[in-house]
């Protein structure tokens, strides 16, 4: 099958359609299907989705520009992006080792420091990144799994191979959005599904919450779990809510919390009941205002000594912002190398450290075909993509590098691979990425599944959804199959029944 004529073709990896136009064997079956269907049915089918996503309250909300907050439904796109078998075991192999080593990185720079000791990291970046928290010196962590919720973004270069463009290991966000897309997609392609051989993520809240439990099983045989939000004006308290409920446990602010004798306790309607696990949404400055900042009302007085008995454990620990600040990133391959003494599977995008005068220089001469970030900075905010950018933009993002070099690192400008999109009712392919979640207690898991996350403006390589980006459902299959050769209308129900 061959890919329409009026879908273009550019220099980034098509996830549909093959560099000869031919439809790649993993999609065959949605292609087909896809042929079937009218621009009627598919604005229909469009309609029906955004609808499920209204009706649910999945939403997500925008600050800044100058304007007064809003609260959005995440744009969603129709159609999935499909991953193969073999593909996907290199993912999954990847991030493992990925986190194995970070995991290790933490227990390292918060021990006895043999990486910064042998040279392998500077003592500076590390000792003097912002995320760096003195406090979790020499402290206890179960299993030594500092990340136990780790959402890597990958993408997919020109020659098809994934890189791993950042690791979000403090509090990553958009689980949900995989879990509604999922259940949305089901919905819209109903028999497509059934027929591709689709792995399910549908038990994610379960896992999840099987990895919180493990970090406190060696001392409570059934530890009380709570999920902390900042509350509800926080960006994505619809996802801390909707997990509490599927993993049926409470959802708390830090009033509904108290600590007494290095004990945490839960207020409710019958009395105080102990706190084992707190499954934290709320950043590390915001965590205990005993220990960081003072003017916090959004954690708890004394949960941080809590944690330092080891009578409470927080997941993720605090402190993880380190090893995945944009600097530290460039070292992971080293990291890896470092201590499981094996090479990187999924590999780096290559990065400039602004830091070092001489690649200072060259990201200055450069700016016009470079990505440039600030290394705190995340959603899409404090960056600048050189060759979208103005004259003017990128004289004043080389006095900011100027003035402050040691906050931004630089990366050429990769065009992430497109997958179709129906924009305006018509097919069109669109910028993506990859957003896998990994799990690490007791042992690590990938869930096989991913947020795919869509630059909706034509030729934007911004994804991020507070920059105008979207999602879409991603399956990963059980095989590298291929569509039979005579497929039945599988997907005849009529959308608005189907729900």
């Amino acid at each position: 099958m061959q890919r329409p004529d009026d879908y273009p073709l550019g220099p980034a990896y098509d996830e549909m359609f093959a560099a000869s136009g031919d439809t790649r064997a993993h999609y065959q079956l949605l292609h087909t299907r896809i042929q079937t269907l009218g621009a009627l049915e598919l604005a229909d089918r469009q309609q029906t989705l955004e609808r499920s996503f209204l009706l649910q309250g999945i939403t997500f909300t925008v600050y800044g520009g100058g304007e007064a907050a809003a609260e959005r439904i995440i744009p969603t796109d129709l159609f999935p992006r499909i991953l193969p078998a073999t593909e996907w075991a290199k993912i999954e192999k990847g991030l493992t080792q990925r986190l194995k080593a970070l995991n290790l990185f933490l227990a390292d720079i918060y021990g006895e420091q043999k990486i910064i000791a042998d040279h392998i990291v500077p003592r500076d970046l590390i000792l003097g990144a912002p995320s760096y928290r003195r406090q979790m010196q020499h402290l206890y962590v179960p299993h030594n799994a500092y990340v136990n919720v780790c959402g890597s973004d990958l993408i997919r270069g020109e020659d098809g191979e994934f890189f791993v463009l950042e690791d979000n290991l403090r509090v990553p966000s958009g689980v949900s959005y995989m879990l509604a897309n999922r259940e949305a997609a089901r919905r819209t392609f109903p028999g497509t599904f059934r027929q591709a051989g689709v792995k399910p993520v549908e038990r994610y809240p379960d896992l999840l919450l099987a990895t919180l439990k493990s970090m406190a099983g060696d001392w409570r045989p059934n530890p009380q779990v709570v999920v902390l939000t900042p509350g509800v004006y926080n960006s994505a308290y619809y996802e801390h809510a909707y997990l509490a409920r599927l993993m049926g446990v409470p959802l708390v602010e830090g009033r509904d919390l108290a600590v007494h004798d290095d004990l945490v306790y839960m207020r409710t309607t019958s009395g105080l009941r102990r706190v084992d696990v707190i499954y934290r949404r709320v950043d590390d400055d915001f965590i205990d205002p005993l220990s960081f900042r003072r003017d916090s009302s959004l954690g708890v007085a004394g949960v941080f000594n809590a944690y330092r008995s080891g009578n409470v454990v927080i997941c993720n620990a605090p402190g993880t912002g380190v090893a995945d600040d944009k600097a530290v990133y460039a070292f992971v391959p080293s990291i890896i190398k470092y201590y499981l003494d094996e090479d990187a599977i999924l590999p780096n995008v290559k990065t400039f450290l602004c830091r070092d005068p001489v690649e200072l220089s060259h990201v200055l001469a450069n700016l016009d075909t470079l990505v440039v970030k600030a290394v705190g900075a995340s959603g899409g905010y404090g960056m600048l993509v050189g060759p979208h950018a103005s004259r003017a933009e990128r004289a004043d993002f080389a006095e900011a590098l100027k003035a402050d070099p040691e906050n931004y690192i630089a990366q050429p400008t990769i065009q992430l691979s497109t997958a179709p999109c129906l924009v305006d009712g018509r097919i069109e392919p669109r910028h993506v990425d990859l957003r896998p979640f990994i799990l690490s207690g007791e042992k690590v898991v990938v869930t096989p599944g991913a947020l795919t996350r869509v630059a909706l403006k034509r030729g934007s390589l911004v994804v991020n959804s507070s920059q105008g980006g979207g999602s879409k459902d991603t399956w990963v299959l059980s095989d590298d199959g291929r569509a039979p050769p005579d497929l039945p209308d599988a997907d005849g129900v009529d959308a608005e029944s189907a729900l």
